[in-house]
């Protein structure tokens, strides 16, 4: 199930063989043929993620992984790209999420101690119809981690959305202070105007440009990225997703981006532990 971009985000996914990186304080085990995800990530041996099979094994709520070629949700799986409709197969209630990357299998390019390559190449079907490609790199340093991820355009124009979903174990505290919040329709779908950020419980996308800062007992994490947008899911009693991506859910509707031929959009997300 776990190699299939049709496999449903509830349904278990095993994480398959690991590659642990990292020489210094930081341990990271890398599972390729798990949507391509970091399935744990310790700090003198403290685990920092939710794992595998803590409560669940559904492919959504685990590790972190990288969200491609879009990240959130896709209203009803629909959209229009160059003047045609098309349908994702909805694989959380009535939308389509997180893309088809976190349920694929990825091959493992080259690591060596301190960082690892990753590719996919993406379907060309009725799940993804455009084909294409993506490439994440983790590079591990003594108390920091460096994520890049990209998606290319193959033959064909397509558009793209990517980012990250971290599941760090509930932390004790976050400093977040983001300028603008998308509101969410019944739905639960980020639609505009934005509005100023509302309090939380979140399950939001926000435009932030400063560092989000989360603390769980004598661990305190720095994240930083050149994406503009986060999402922050902290209603969950046992964990907090902090998500940055380089477009808002739904992003296909609500602030398109078509990817020219064998062009790429990139990102990268740094975590530094103070």
């Amino acid at each position: 199930m776990g190699s299939d971009p049709r496999a449903h985000a509830m349904a278990p996914l095993a994480t398959g063989p690991v590659t642990t990186i990292g020489t210094g304080a930081l341990a990271v085990d890398i599972a390729p043929e798990a949507g391509g995800r970091i399935a744990q990530i310790r700090l003198d041996g403290v685990e920092q993620l939710v794992g595998h099979g803590e409560g669940t094994s559904a492919a959504i709520a685990w590790g972190c992984y990288p969200m491609v070629p879009w990240a959130g949700r896709v209203r009803n799986g629909r959209f229009a790209s160059e003047g045609r409709g098309y349908r994702l197969p909805q694989n959380l209630g009535a939308h389509a999420i997180h893309g088809v990357g976190f349920t694929m299998p990825w091959q493992l390019q080259s690591h060596d101690a301190d960082h690892a390559e990753l590719s996919l190449a993406l379907p060309q079907d009725e799940h993804w119809p455009f084909g294409g490609s993506s490439r994440q790199r983790i590079e591990v340093g003594d108390r920091h981690m460096r994520l890049t991820l990209s998606a290319t355009a193959g033959e064909h124009a397509m558009p793209a959305t990517i980012g990250w979903h971290p599941w760090f174990r509930k932390p004790d505290r976050m400093q977040f202070e983001p300028r603008m919040i998308y509101p969410r329709d019944a739905d639960g779908i980020a639609i505009r105007p934005l509005t100023a950020p509302t309090p939380g419980p979140w399950d939001d996308c926000f435009i932030n440009d400063l560092p989000v800062l989360i603390e769980r007992g004598d661990a305190r994490v720095r994240m930083t990225s050149d994406c503009l947008h986060w999402v922050v899911y902290d209603a969950a009693a046992h964990a907090t997703c902090v998500e940055p991506q380089s477009g808002p859910p739904d992003a296909f509707n609500l602030e398109p981006m078509l990817l020219a031929p064998h062009t790429s959009v990139e990102a990268w997300f740094l975590l530094q532990w103070l």
